[in-house]
């Protein structure tokens, strides 16, 4: 039986940072033209997808009257200013309380919004507490601190190995006793590194940050934001980065590494809003068509409702209806009930988590995911309330000036706040578990 020894731990405090630095391509961002032996998940509880025949949506008609009229006065405004009714959408409800409508079921382009099908998902497929765990070893001995073979990678779609997990990495190696490789770097199955998706590239990236003494600026300011005295790695690899199809014969472990659970990787996912990580896990879970099947099965709403080309919501082809936007952040907070988890514990608080949505006056203590693209602005989430208690909201706005449907959208969330009031704390259904705050990815040795 193989002992496991933890050798370091790589806290994500300042591990936003990576994120931004690596060429993060978030929801904010304009539309562009248009897998040693297998790793095993680590032991979690089984989830289970929420059940269908409890509806996550009220009834599309007869909507509360006063909350209703002002939508409709919001839509009027914009459609005095040249934006056509058929190119926007909303959906409001407070408990099965249905609060407003506007093209309900009609899917509309969802931008940033896919991301909540995407961490839906994701989460019911795997659990909260997934970890990806890439394998580290060897066909060689270590001699005198040198490895004479090939140090071989095994990767399992890790969306956020980063330069500071290599730093780990290349710790623990170290730790173990390797200062040089005279071999290669083998990689083998999806091994990716700083978002990206080629194999050989993530493989110089990661040759490159294990030794120290050639780390490129990025990597140098980001062990800049690590624990004071984190040790640089110092390990040099003569041969070059190889690709291959399958694992070599009698590969002997050396390290695993294990990512943040889950419910931490879609939280930074969300608060960047970052695309190629949510386009990882939807390719892990089976691809967008999954997604959207599984979305659409988890929320009780048609099929139609939720059509997706990819994860992250980088098309106006993604499109979901308002209602079926709502249903799935109603989802994710059932999903995760058991758990002890709330919407909170995935998606961003506003005043409280650092993100793409810090500069937005939005209001305080919303659970919030947006969503923009060239001619898309999309707003969705839980909004705390002393009168209607939690509002469950969705905005979909279609047309040139993104920029005019953000601020609009802040003045209707505010006017709604005014009148039902603001709370002072967050509810218990919009409330972190603080206990996650000690999840962390970390490398073992294994002896």
């Amino acid at each position: 039986m193989e002992k496991i020894k933890v050798m370091f731990k790589n806290r994500y405090s300042n591990a936003a940072s990576s994120i931004v630095l690596i060429a993060l391509i978030n929801g904010c961002a304009a539309t562009p033209s248009p897998e040693l032996s297998s790793p095993s998940p680590v032991a979690e509880i089984s989830p289970s997808p929420t059940p269908v025949n409890q509806p996550l949506t009220v009834a599309t008609s007869n909507p509360e009257t006063a909350t209703n009229t002002k939508i409709q006065q919001y839509l009027n405004q914009l459609t005095s200013q040249g934006y056509a009714k058929e190119n926007q959408g909303i959906w409001m409800q407070s408990g099965n309380t249905l609060l407003a409508n506007h093209q309900g079921t009609t899917p509309l382009p969802a931008a940033s919004l896919t991301k909540v099908a995407t961490s839906l998902v994701a989460l019911q497929q795997f659990g909260p507490e997934h970890q990806f765990i890439t394998l580290i070893g060897t066909t060689e001995k270590i001699e005198n601190g040198v490895l004479t073979g090939d140090l071989v990678i095994q990767g399992s779609e890790d969306p956020l190995f980063v330069w500071e997990e290599a730093i780990a990495l290349g710790n623990a190696l170290n730790q173990k006793g390797i200062k040089r490789v005279t071999g290669n770097l083998i990689i083998v199955d999806k091994f990716y590194m700083n978002f990206e998706l080629n194999s050989l590239k993530s493989g110089e990236l990661l040759k490159q940050a294990l030794n120290s003494q050639i780390w490129p600026t990025e990597a140098a300011a980001q062990y800049q934001t690590l624990p004071p005295n984190t040790p640089k790695p110092q390990l040099i690899i003569e041969g070059t980065v190889k690709v291959l199809p399958a694992v070599p014969n009698s590969v002997q472990p050396l390290v695993k590494h294990y990512s943040l659970p889950l419910a931490e990787l879609v939280k930074k996912m969300n608060q960047y809003s970052n695309n190629l990580m949510a386009d990882m896990l939807a390719d892990t879970v089976g691809g967008a068509k999954t997604v959207a099947q599984k979305a659409a099965a988890a929320t009780g709403v048609p099929p139609a409702e939720i059509q997706l080309v990819n994860g992250s919501g980088l098309s106006e082809e993604n499109r979901i209806s308002p209602r079926a936007a709502c249903a799935l952040f109603l989802a994710v907070e059932r999903y995760l009930k058991p758990y002890n988890m709330t919407v909170a514990d995935v998606l961003t608080v506003v005043g409280k988590d650092k993100g793409i949505l810090s500069e937005r006056p939005l209001p305080k203590l919303a659970v919030i995911k947006s969503g923009t693209l060239d001619n898309v602005s999309a707003l969705g989430g839980a909004l705390p309330t002393q009168k209607q208690e939690t509002v469950w909201f969705v905005i979909m706005n279609g047309g040139a000036n993104v920029e005019s449907f953000r601020t609009q959208q802040e003045v209707l969330l505010k006017g709604f706040l005014t009148e039902w009031g603001a709370v002072q704390a967050s509810p218990p259904e919009l409330t972190a578990n603080p206990d996650r705050i000690s999840k962390v990815s970390r490398s073992e040795i294994v002896n």
